[in-house]
């Protein structure tokens, strides 16, 4: 289980993207919320996840709201993973000092996602796949932009309920 959990403050951090780019949580949350996915290349659930949140990001994301991806492995492999699952949102690299970011937020599976208000509060924490926590996700955005809720799941796919990290 993660220590920070709904309710709780999010610790600051910054690191670098794929293309050098500095990103710090504080910055970000000046411009709007934050949407942080931990993630691991090798673990199928993140598999499974991350294209649901580039649905969320293509969506909801811009306007003041960051989606970033955070990966536990190297640059190269977070690159070749992005282009297979068809991730196009930031990804942050946190495997070049053993994790400090993932270790501040005493995580211990992945996927963990969280929803992070621009005053640093955590509104959802979410680990492993949720489908009720990733639709929460969509609709306190959909209500922040002021635009229409849109379904996250189209009606053909088969998705469980839930799938642990």
């Amino acid at each position: 289980m993660t220590h920070i959990v709904a309710g709780n403050m999010a610790p600051g951090f910054s690191l670098k993207s794929l293309d050098g780019k500095e990103y710090s949580l504080n910055d970000l949350l000046q411009r709007g919320p934050v949407v942080a996915a931990f993630f691991k290349i090798s673990c199928p659930v993140c598999q499974f996840t991350l294209p649901f949140l580039e649905r969320l990001y293509k969506r909801y994301g811009g306007n003041g709201v960051t989606f970033l991806g955070i990966s536990q492995d190297d640059a190269r492999d977070t690159r070749d993973f992005a282009k297979e699952f068809g991730v196009t949102f930031p990804m942050l690299i946190d495997d070049e000092d053993g994790y400090i970011v993932s270790n501040t937020y005493a995580l211990t599976s992945v996927p963990t996602i969280f929803l992070i208000d621009t005053g640093g509060t955590v509104k959802v924490s979410s680990m492993g796949f949720d489908k009720k926590d990733l639709e929460t996700i969509a609709a306190e955005l959909a209500q922040r932009r002021k635009i229409a809720l849109a379904p996250l799941f189209r009606p053909d796919e088969v998705v469980p309920i839930n799938k642990p990290g």
